[in-house]
């Protein structure tokens, strides 16, 4: 997978069904790890609610992990339909959690999924979708003379400055979206941005830039 869809930040929604209360939180991750860590997080803050039903995907080490939650409903009536969920929005390094505060009225299995599916889709709909693309790291040296020039370059052409050393000359980390590269190289090489040296050491997803 070289490139997916996510969103840029975490976004909530709530529906109420029959005087149970449904919370749902979409939030961004990067790992496993850190979607298990948020799942853990919200049951804290939300303690006293009966029940916090889950759904992630994420791309880790080149897999797609994926995995559903009911968290004490019936089996297969919250975590697994907030999966398909994700699955058809195709979103990725992505955690839902639905939390639900008991009303007292039991809604059975069909209402559950409805419940949980439309607070899903409710954060779904409300979220700012981006796109991620494979990104690449590369370190370059700049003469102090040519670096606003270089900073206008990366500007319109949706070149990441991670950060900078001033030395001699100098040293900033960039990231170039990988499709991107041949041409842009080419554009060092041509001298319309002076370079004086460039060497990639890593890879990573990063949002795609619109170029208008």
């Amino acid at each position: 997978m070289n490139e997916f869809l996510t969103i840029k930040q975490p976004t909530t929604a709530q529906i109420t069904e029959k005087k149970s209360r449904f919370i749902a939180n979409i939030i961004p991750v990067e790992s496993k790890e850190e979607a298990e860590n948020i799942i853990k997080q919200i049951k804290k803050e939300n303690y006293d609610a009966r029940h916090h039903c889950s759904a992630y995907r994420v791309l880790e080490d080149g897999k797609l992990l994926e995995k559903s939650n009911d968290d004490g409903e019936p089996s297969g009536t919250a975590g697994a339909p907030m999966l398909t969920l994700l699955q058809k929005n195709e979103l990725c390094n992505i955690v839902a959690v639905v939390t639900r505060y008991f009303g007292g009225i039991l809604l059975g299995t069909g209402g559950l999924v409805r419940a949980y599916s439309d607070a899903t889709t409710k954060a779904i709909e409300a979220s700012q979708k981006i796109e991620k693309v494979i990104g690449i790291q590369l370190k370059a040296t700049i003469t102090y003379s040519e670096y606003e020039k270089f900073k206008y370059y990366c500007q319109k052409n949706g070149i990441i400055i991670e950060n900078e050393s001033y030395e001699e000359n100098i040293v900033c980390n960039i990231i170039i979206e990988e499709t991107k590269m041949e041409k842009i190289l080419a554009d060092f090489d041509t001298k319309n941005i002076k370079i004086e040296q460039e060497n990639e050491f890593n890879k990573r997803f990063i949002e795609k830039s619109i170029i208008k």
